[in-house]
């Protein structure tokens, strides 16, 4: 990462608190970016912010729910509020979904799937993106979808499902406002051992996602992070309305 492209960029990073969010946090505090960050559980983002804060990072925090529409939209207003812009938006908060057929799932799992992992992103594009209309250079967004956003996924149909939407709408938002110097992108990771995938999994099913891959291993978070600073820096400014898969070549069979 060439660190001057991010110095005193505004970067807004939902799910900030753990697993990508964490590493991005990283990244972009020590390119000497302005950070505002959510998550939904404030003391443990705040934790986590304190030493880059005490470093001099300017990082501001604020609880969110990316499925509550007026928490997304606060959020949005707290970045123009203390910054005067948004230069980078990474709607990265999302949430699993345990596996099952899709003859046992039921309502409840789409309902929550498409809660958390399409409307946070669909509220996140709504709020960012008007932002940036206001501003004349424009700016960058990624949206976190998944490999279950490009193809099927057994045993994971409401999260497939939700998935497949961002993927959607992130193609229809760079469509729409390409033209106003707004880029937006998704990035399609495989499995990685965070803790939104490793929760509840032991080791033998790790193993065995990490047979799937022709690499024969999950993709380490530190990997999917840095496809994401690839796809937000400036010098990508002709990176538009793609969703990349990071899958280790899962995708080209």
């Amino acid at each position: 990462m060439n660190t001057e492209d991010f110095n005193d960029k505004v970067i807004l990073i939902t799910g900030a608190a753990g697993g990508f969010g964490r590493l991005l946090v990283e990244r972009f505090a020590n390119a000497g970016s302005k950070l505002v960050l959510s998550d939904q559980i404030l003391e443990s983002l705040d934790d986590f912010a304190e030493p880059f804060r005490n470093r001099g990072c300017d990082i501001v925090t604020q609880r969110c729910d990316v499925s509550i529409e007026a928490d997304v939209r606060s959020l949005v207003e707290t970045a123009v509020a203390r910054y005067g812009r948004l230069d980078i938006a990474i709607n990265n908060a999302g949430m699993s979904s345990p596996m099952k057929s899709l003859i046992d799932t039921e309502e409840a799992d789409l309902d929550i799937n498409f809660a958390v992992n399409t409307k946070g992103v669909f509220f996140g594009l709504k709020y960012q993106i008007r932002q940036m209309l206001t501003q004349s250079e424009g700016g960058t967004i990624l949206n976190v979808a998944s490999m279950a956003g490009l193809g099927g996924a057994p045993k994971l149909t409401a999260y497939c499902a939700a998935k497949h939407a961002v993927v959607g709408i992130s193609k229809t938002a760079a469509l729409e406002y390409a033209k106003h110097n707004i880029r937006v992108n998704a990035i399609c990771p495989y499995f990685s051992p965070t803790p939104l995938v490793t929760d509840g999994m032991d080791e033998s099913m790790q193993g065995l996602l990490a047979k799937g891959s022709p690499m024969k291993r999950l993709g380490a978070p530190d990997e999917i992070v840095a496809a994401m600073v690839m796809m937000v820096a400036p010098e990508n400014s002709y990176l538009n309305g793609q969703a990349i898969a990071v899958d280790g070549g899962a995708s080209a069979r």
